[in-house]
């Protein structure tokens, strides 16, 4: 981490009660920043901050349902009350689904997860924009994979994610002579509880993980690689030698792509 300075950045981060945005936040406390950590669960949000705390950090508890705008809005104004700027802004907050379309009867599921996974990104970036700009400061945008394809299984998530690149990479564009750096991360299998809270098909969380967890990338590894790409302001993360090889056989072969995709979920791998 020492390579890579965030000491008194002011980082904000939503879905920071678990996963990637528990990890991001005491990496980043260990770095010396102040943290803004945004989630539903407070009693859980609590517990991170004050582990970010004990490392050091500057750190606040900010409940926030980034579905909500003027939850995000809230978030946002305070923590601006609290340090006065924003430098880093991390997208993290998502939720998934694990039912192919046609076994859906009622399409609410859909509805909430764009709610979260686009809108609550756009939201949230919408109220930090004009102190990124300020502080010529950083937008993160957590991603995955299925945001550069389709998966079956995940035809809401996938379409949530592809808005999230769309709306991120045109942004990049119009923010290039502000100083405000996009980076897009775009994660495979990380072995985080966010499978395990997907909805199924009636729209209730399936409880469990539906896949073999054993190979999934580990959430320290995932924040690993995270850390230098948003430090270093790169425009995109794609994590692992397989889902670049994969993206590059999409341009040449979707069709095999295609079969490998619905192959691995057929075998829940």
């Amino acid at each position: 981490m020492a390579k890579y300075s965030f000491k008194d950045k002011v980082i904000v981060i939503t879905g920071a009660s678990s996963g990637i945005g528990k990890e991001l936040a005491f990496r980043m406390a260990e770095a010396g920043a102040s943290l803004a950590l945004g989630a539903r669960n407070m009693e859980k949000l609590e517990a991170v901050a004050e582990v970010c705390r004990q490392k050091g950090s500057r750190a606040i508890a900010i409940p926030v349902d980034v579905s909500d705008k003027e939850d995000c809005k809230n978030f946002i104004e305070k923590t601006v009350d609290k340090y006065g700027e924003i430098d880093v802004l991390v997208n993290n907050a998502g939720i998934t689904m694990w039912a192919y379309f046609e076994e859906f009867t009622d399409l609410t599921p859909f509805e909430q997860i764009m709610q979260v996974n686009y809108f609550g990104s756009l939201y949230c970036t919408f109220y930090a924009l004009p102190y990124l700009k300020k502080t010529k400061g950083r937008l993160v945008g957590v991603s995955s994979l299925t945001g550069k394809t389709g998966v079956p299984t995940r035809s809401g998530y996938a379409a949530s994610k592809h808005a999230m690149a769309g709306f991120f990479d045109t942004l990049r564009i119009e923010l290039k002579d502000t100083g405000v750096s996009v980076t897009m991360i775009y994660p495979g299998f990380v072995s985080t509880e966010v499978r395990a809270h997907a909805m199924g098909s009636d729209g209730k969380p399936l409880g469990k993980s539906p896949l073999n967890e054993a190979g999934a990338m580990s959430v320290e590894k995932c924040v690993d690689l995270m850390i230098p790409a948003i430090a270093g302001r790169r425009r995109e993360l794609v994590m692992t030698t397989k889902a670049k090889v994969g993206l590059w056989l999409k341009l040449i072969a979707p069709s095999l792509v295609d079969r490998i995709a619905l192959k691995a979920v057929s075998k829940k791998k």
